[in-house]
């Protein structure tokens, strides 16, 4: 999983570079992993803005905007506070892009509402967020390294999806 997130990296760091657009990290579960996949690669300086990890509610809501009253509402484990990192973020960072992930990487924490390996993440622009949430629980460790790598392949995918630096990239190709 470790040689796989480095190619991601990579393939992000690819496009992100070639188009001078940048991202950042909002991550609480995670611990910053997210973000220290993004910085291995090369250049990643050019892109990566930064990461806040926001491990307590009171940082998710003063540095990140999350909204006091979805946390207390829906916990900090849920689609809307992932989304609201993303944007946090985003404006916090001043980034094109972010990635968030918030979620119980276990081993206690968890709640018959909230089990163990439940893990929301998301990333997107101001305008466009997607997410995706994890619902097994493998043991803590690989519960963040399967997070972190299914993050970064969300955000690549929508990169693509988006078609984030093609039209840049046909341009050196075909000028």
């Amino acid at each position: 999983m470790v040689f796989e997130n480095k190619i991601i990296s990579r393939e992000i760091g690819d496009i992100l570079y070639a188009t001078g657009l940048t991202v950042s990290t909002a991550e609480s579960c995670t611990g910053g992993r997210i973000g220290e996949n993004i910085m291995a690669t090369p250049g990643a300086s050019n892109y990566f803005k930064g990461g806040i990890i926001s491990y307590t509610n009171e940082i998710k809501e003063r540095l990140l905007q999350v909204s006091a009253d979805t946390l207390n509402e829906k916990t900090a484990v849920c689609e809307e506070v992932a989304r609201q990192m993303v944007l946090g973020a985003i404006n916090t960072m001043k980034t094109d892009f972010a990635v968030s992930s918030t979620g119980v990487a276990g081993p206690g924490g968890g709640t018959p509402q909230t089990p163990v390996g439940t893990i929301w993440i998301a990333c997107g622009s101001k305008d466009n967020i997607v997410t995706l949430k994890l619902t097994e629980d493998f043991g803590r460790d690989i519960n963040i390294a399967i997070a972190t790598n299914k993050a970064l392949r969300l955000f690549l995918d929508f990169l693509n999806e988006n078609k984030v630096g093609v039209e840049m990239m046909d341009n050196e190709k075909n000028p």
